[in-house]
């Protein structure tokens, strides 16, 4: 009788909800991260001034920075699917908090160009791991609207930022600044590392009921990676593929588009650090909707692929638009709100994607992912690269960097036409 009145309760239990506190934590995360290289391009005028930098060089600098996160993804990615999430992420916000404090210790381009590099580095990783954690921590169908509140934050994160760096600036140095926001990724890692566990029936918060909800989870324990089927799957190379052509064009907003509202729009400092933001303040807005929306979506087309699809296709349909949109209109802040409108058609992307690497790698989420954002991130660095050359060889033209980036969101549209992004590599 014990035993049966035992095995009721226990079956009426309502879960606990100790998997948010998981989603507070990366949350603070995604905003630490936005924060910390959306300050790069905000204080880029004051450090080629007192450098003595050209924007060939300054360009050279950001690329290191993103080439650097770019080829560290797939190892970090892979150190979490070993390692567990809470032991990945505190060496990797410990790594790059360090070096965004040494920044401001730069004294030439060499040393600004190692230090950037070895920022990227340690910030490399974060996301394929926020990922992981998810797999491990969320039931498949939280997973997505999830991904739209971490890309919600990350981009009011690095929204913010402008006018955040702006203010702090009028008290302090550049130098400075970098230090403050290198001190928030020590205190985040401290508090992560005490509280978080790699198993949730760890946790001694979580009752069975929650526990329950998550038995279903794919990415428990630490997977042997099969790299083989990395290599030659039609998924891994399309889901990369998009990702280049995502990032490829939104990294505009966090790295030139504060020196183009200067040259091109001739606006003064105060009304950049109030514009710069807008692109990623409507791009968070877009995440947070793509992720809400998967679910009722799905209810209409019937099939997750059918919705990660259309939100994909239309995503980048819209950014390619509304890039060309802008440089048609000659008011300046009418023509940051266009593309402000295509960053939000952008991060209709973003949450498909994202849960999609959770879906395809099971237990190797954290591998897939990074393998994703290491492609995009390349993209990255080859428009932060690329465009000081456009500029230099169009006699100053900021129209055709707009033009090749909207050229190449219209590409990204053919990878999610034929794209599967639900079924498990292994």
């Amino acid at each position: 009788m014990a035993s049966t009145a035992s095995g009721a309760m226990h079956s009426t239990e309502r879960p606990t909800k100790v998997r948010y506190w998981v989603v507070f934590f990366m949350v603070t995360l995604a905003i630490i991260t936005y924060i910390d290289r959306v300050t790069l391009s905000q204080a880029a005028p004051r450090i080629i001034a007192e450098l003595g930098l050209t924007k060939i060089q300054m360009g050279w600098v950001i690329s290191a920075f993103i080439t650097a996160y770019a080829l560290f993804e797939i190892p970090s990615g892979y150190l979490g699917d070993k390692l567990g999430p809470r032991g990945a992420l505190m060496r990797i916000v410990v790594a790059w908090s360090v070096f965004t404090a040494a920044t401001g210790q730069a004294f030439n381009l060499i040393s600004l160009f190692v230090v950037q590099t070895l920022f990227g580095a340690g910030e490399a990783g974060a996301f394929p791991n926020i990922a992981k954690a998810f797999s491990v921590w969320l039931p498949q169908d939280e997973r997505v609207k999830a991904q739209g509140i971490i890309w919600l934050a990350a981009r009011w994160g690095g929204a913010f930022t402008p006018l955040l760096v702006f203010q702090i600036l009028r008290f302090v140095s550049w130098r400075a600044t970098f230090g403050i926001f290198g001190i928030l990724g020590v205190i985040w890692a401290v508090a992560f590392y005490r509280w978080f566990r790699d198993n949730p029936a760890d946790n001694p918060s979580v009752n069975k009921a929650e526990l329950a909800l998550l038995a279903n989870s794919k990415a428990h324990g630490h997977g042997s990676v099969p790299w083989g089927k990395f290599a030659s799957s039609p998924q891994v190379w399309m889901l990369g593929g998009q990702y280049f052509c995502l990032s490829y064009s939104w990294y505009f907003s966090i790295t030139w588009l504060p020196t183009y509202l200067k040259e091109a729009r001739h606006l003064d400092p105060g009304q950049i650090a109030t514009l710069a933001g807008l692109p990623l303040f409507l791009g968070g807005i877009g995440s947070l909707f793509s992720g809400f929306i998967a679910k009722p979506l799905t209810k209409i087309t019937g099939s997750v692929t059918a919705t990660r699809r259309l939100l994909g296709c239309c995503g980048f349909l819209g950014a390619s638009s509304l890039i060309v949109i802008s440089t048609m209109i000659q008011d300046p802040t009418l023509a940051v709100i266009a593309l402000a409108f295509a960053s939000f058609s952008n991060d209709l992307v973003m949450p498909g994607s994202w849960g999609a690497c959770m879906d395809v790698g099971g237990k190797n989420a954290g591998t897939l992912s990074g393998t994703m954002n290491m492609m995009g991130n390349m993209g990255g660095a080859v428009a932060t690269f690329v465009a000081p050359y456009i500029l230099k060889f169009t006699g100053e033209n900021w129209n055709m960097v707009l033009y090749t980036a909207a050229a190449v969101y219209a590409c990204g549209t053919f990878f999610w036409i034929t794209l599967d992004p639900v079924t498990p590599i292994d």
